[in-house]
């Protein structure tokens, strides 16, 4: 996971839930199955050139950045998405 997306659930948690539960996420992030993805330069440029190609979020861009970099698939349920797919192998979560 990049790290510029731990950012966004934060906020998105912040947001939705409250400050509170957001640091409980922080606290957790640690003992989550997630390894978390820093950015240098070239990182940052690769999910630009994403977002310049892609009708996508900035965030969203590092995130498809971060999974082709990792040649893993990305798991979201964000529709936002469908545009990469067949670029991009992507594991589609379903909202209960």
């Amino acid at each position: 996971m990049n790290e510029v997306n731990v950012g966004e659930v934060y906020y998105i948690i912040a947001k939705r839930r409250s400050p509170e539960k957001a640091e409980e996420f922080l606290g957790r992030l640690e003992s989550l199955p997630i390894r978390l993805a820093p950015n240098d330069l070239s990182s940052v440029i690769e999910a630009a050139r994403l977002k310049a190609e892609h009708p996508i979020s900035y965030a969203d861009a590092f995130a498809a950045a971060t999974a082709l970099r990792e040649k893993a698939a990305l798991m979201t349920g964000d529709p936002e998405f469908r545009s990469l797919e067949g670029f991009l192998e992507i594991d589609w979560l379903r909202s209960s």
